[in-house]
């Protein structure tokens, strides 16, 4: 099993367990790093909440409550990726909400909004304008979408892009 470090905050250093690869496609640190640092550039993380769609080892979630977001959520479905999340969490106070099942059922009935939203969804899978449809109700504030094809961004704005190797790093807020 593949380890992961958290890149800064309270719990900077500390590792986590990853799924293997088959199973998900962790985010790399760099990513992870640029992320939480362009977040931290609109937003401020006290009092913030933060929600990962497609959680796969949680790091993303841990990430956000590492550098001060109040509150953190994690959504996923794979019943090994989800044993690993799990453990991972046990050894955080505190840690994220994890929340088992299908994100895209589950997101479209979440009652409570975020104000970040983290959707990285496997890619090819065909999910990305399905995903931007469904947490519409439940964005807050700024909508993370990490993806390689392009999307179709109607109805929101970009407030920012950013490129990392094959992938891109797209922020987004709902036009109103």
């Amino acid at each position: 099993m593949v380890n992961m470090i958290i890149t800064a905050g309270k719990f900077k250093s500390q590792k986590i367990s990853v799924p293997d690869e088959s199973i998900t496609r962790p985010t790399l640190s760099k990513v992870r790093m640029g992320i939480f640092n362009t977040l931290q550039a609109m937003i401020t993380f006290d009092g913030s909440s933060f929600l990962d769609m497609f959680a796969g080892s949680g790091i993303m979630g841990l990430e956000a409550l590492s550098r001060g977001f109040s509150y953190a959520a994690a959504i996923e479905k794979h019943p090994k990726a989800i044993q690993i999340i799990k453990s991972n969490f046990k050894k955080f106070n505190p840690a994220p909400e994890l929340i088992t099942g299908d994100s895209l059922k589950i997101a479209s009935k979440l009652n409570k909004s975020f104000d970040v939203i983290y959707i990285d969804p496997p890619y090819f899978a065909g999910i990305y304008e399905k995903s931007l449809e469904i947490i519409k109700h439940a964005a807050n504030n700024i909508i993370i979408l990490e993806h390689v094809t392009e999307v179709d961004f109607s109805g929101y704005e970009i407030l920012k892009q950013k490129k990392y190797g094959d992938k891109f790093i797209t922020y987004l807020q709902q036009l109103s």
